[in-house]
């Protein structure tokens, strides 16, 4: 099997490449027209920043979203107006950014991402919830791993994580691992797979048009932690995550706890 061409999402989505643009118009939208403290500092480091958005009123809790983009592209600046599903449901909604490969490590970017949960909580009381797309599944899903994450663990109520990639062993025979810098102890080090099993709700999310190696992912995860898996039929992976845009959709129910309310 062609590990590069398994994992390559684009070229098998129709007019894949006019997501992006998209999703940059429609968040540079949401930020023009919604309320927000940007750029906050978790770290010395320039990407090291979060936005927060704050809904009119007493704030129920607190979203923390993270970005995908396989650990090498993209920036928080490309997806806020998914904050606007669970902001109109009276939640903040914070969106982290993080160093990219191959200027770090995958391991390198967990810690980056653990830092800003933990900055986050310290600024946000009340529960956590987290959410990630993609990489960003990845990451949200590894903050459960009590060696990595803070004191601010045990506050954390649930975690969606979305098309995530949650055994990072195929990725030492793509050509991506040139900017990884994996090996095999890395790999299932970072792997969620093989992390303990969370005593905290999780539920998977995935596009039943998605690349089958997504599929697996999302049920190897699935599998791994006992936890539902929810195939969206039609949804590929740059449209899986359009759900968080709406406040009455399942995916932002399902990221505020609130599904079959």
């Amino acid at each position: 099997m062609d590990l590069d061409d398994a994992y390559a999402n684009g070229p098998h989505i129709p007019d894949g490449d006019s997501f992006a643009p998209m999703w940059r118009e429609k968040a540079a939208a949401f930020r023009a027209a919604t309320p927000g403290v940007l750029n906050q500092s978790y770290g010395d480091r320039p990407r090291e920043v979060y936005d927060l958005f704050v809904p009119g009123g007493a704030a129920l809790s607190t979203v923390v979203f993270v970005h995908g983009g396989y650990w090498r592209s993209t920036d928080k600046d490309l997806w806020t107006h998914l904050a606007a599903g669970p902001l109109a449901r009276g939640w903040r909604v914070a969106m982290v950014d993080y160093d990219l490969c191959p200027d770090v490590t995958i391991p390198q970017i967990t810690r980056q991402v653990a830092q800003a949960v933990g900055a986050i909580a310290a600024r946000c009381p009340g529960p956590l919830r987290l959410a990630g797309h993609s990489a960003g599944g990845h990451l949200v899903a590894r903050m459960l791993d009590p060696a990595v994450a803070g004191d601010w663990l045990s506050r954390v109520e649930g975690v969606v994580p979305i098309s995530p990639l949650s055994d990072l062993a195929p990725f030492l025979k793509t050509s991506m691992n040139a900017d990884f810098a994996l090996d095999a102890v890395t790999a299932r080090a970072e792997s969620p797979v093989h992390q303990p099993v969370p005593d905290r709700p999780v539920t998977v999310w995935v596009g039943g048009a998605e690349r089958p190696a997504f599929l697996d992912q999302a049920a190897w995860l699935g599998k791994a932690w006992g936890c539902e898996v929810v195939v969206r039929p039609g949804r590929h992976h740059f449209d899986i995550i359009a759900g968080l845009e709406e406040a009455g959709s399942d995916l932002t129910a399902a990221v505020v706890g609130q599904r079959d309310r």
